[in-house]
């Protein structure tokens, strides 16, 4: 059955509106000139507008085929921009079957590297994709990535490298979800723990034990600063000055001369450089401004400068320095036990005093909601103390 439009008459219409043709069908044109069909109907109560198509494309007769074809819908109860929108997805997802898991977790990883505090995030998660994940799932399509194929990853190392496979497991669940968000995957994730793998694999807590950080006893502290004094060198005026102020390692050796303030004697770590994401003040003691004292002049940004201008010590750094003294038995990380150690059988120092010195996050969330100091003035004598007894 005709309608009320006609080829012609489509062509030649140039004032804006909408001009209906009948059965829900619609011209409308804009201000610009240009010209779409427009298909209205109600359903359940709810009037609704679908775009058909520019009249460039779509010719009437091909319009009126199209809303044909949507009021049958209608007639059944059925919405057609549900339908559309679900044939869009479906021919997405047809698309992304040649996405392969390596192609995601690539992208993943650059898109999320700007919010990644250490910037060894990169290297780390790219490394424990390239040895566990890729040589098992990275060619497959990520849509084909099943239950199946998560386990073939886990299964080898779970038991034997848990706390490694705990991190290859949550970094394959992120990247299935990226994924899902960006329309190359459907489905639930295969590789979430609660409710699904913790059905399959044993919990962390049952096939392995806590692994601390091997640490030098406190009362041989004394002995081994003295021989780093006595080897000398950038690496060693580092591991020095992370012991006198009881830093982590990636925070000393990233430290720049912007954040020091020689005179008033503190050392600022901001909060994107700390673990708990929260700006640091640490207290530096007389034998910690020496060193830096010694470091002025080395570079103009880095204090703890390498072999390249304006960058660092490898991270690496440390740890080779520790191996060429003999000393594997011991790590950089653990020197702050030994301070924690020191504190707590020596001192009368509060606990909550050494722990905030150690930058720890207060696990009480009350308890974090009113603490609004940093006991600076305490930590500043706590660093005191445990400098004296270092020398």
């Amino acid at each position: 059955m005709p309608g009320k439009l006609t080829a012609l008459g489509v062509t030649r219409l140039k004032t804006p509106g909408m001009y209906g043709d009948g059965g829900g069908l619609w011209l409308q044109v804009t201000g610009k000139g240009g010209k779409s069909w427009i298909f209205r109907y109600t359903l359940q109560g709810k009037a609704r507008e679908m775009g058909l198509g520019p009249v460039s494309t779509f010719s009437l007769a091909e319009a009126r085929d199209k809303a044909l074809a949507c009021r049958k819908l209608t007639y059944e109860g059925v919405d057609p921009i549900e339908v559309r929108r679900e044939r869009l997805q479906k021919a997405a997802l047809e698309a992304a079957r040649t996405v392969t898991f390596r192609t995601c977790a690539e992208a993943y990883i650059e898109a999320h590297k700007a919010g990644w505090r250490n910037g060894r995030h990169v290297g780390q998660w790219s490394a424990t994709l390239e040895s566990y994940a890729y040589p098992i799932i990275g060619d497959h399509p990520v849509q084909a990535i099943d239950t199946a194929l998560v386990m073939r990853v886990l299964d080898p190392i779970w038991t034997t490298r848990s706390e490694t496979a705990a991190r290859v497991r949550g970094r394959i669940e992120s990247i299935l979800d990226w994924a899902k968000t960006r329309s190359y995957r459907d489905g639930e994730n295969p590789a979430r723990w609660k409710g699904h793998l913790a059905n399959l694999l044993p919990k962390r807590s049952k096939v392995s034990k806590v692994k601390h950080h091997p640490a030098l006893p406190f009362n041989e502290v004394r002995s081994f600063l003295k021989t780093l004094d006595e080897r000398g060198g950038t690496a060693a005026r580092l591991l020095a000055f992370t012991i006198l102020t009881a830093a982590r390692s990636g925070e000393a050796r990233d430290a720049l001369w912007s954040e020091i303030d020689m005179q008033a004697g503190v050392w600022t770590v901001p909060g994107v450089r700390m673990k708990g994401g929260r700006e640091h003040r640490v207290p530096l003691s007389q034998p910690a401004l020496a060193i830096l004292a010694e470091m002025r002049g080395l570079d103009a940004t880095v204090v703890f400068p390498g072999s390249r201008s304006g960058k660092p010590l490898s991270h690496m750094a440390m740890l080779m320095l520790l191996r060429r003294l003999d000393r594997g038995d011991i790590t950089t990380h653990g020197f702050r036990s030994s301070f924690r150690d020191w504190a707590a059988e020596t001192t009368a120092f509060p606990s909550d005093v050494v722990e905030m010195a150690l930058a720890h996050v207060i696990d009480n969330k009350v308890e974090a909601a009113y603490r609004r100091g940093d006991l600076f003035q305490k930590r500043r004598e706590l660093m005191a103390a445990w400098s004296a007894y270092c020398s």
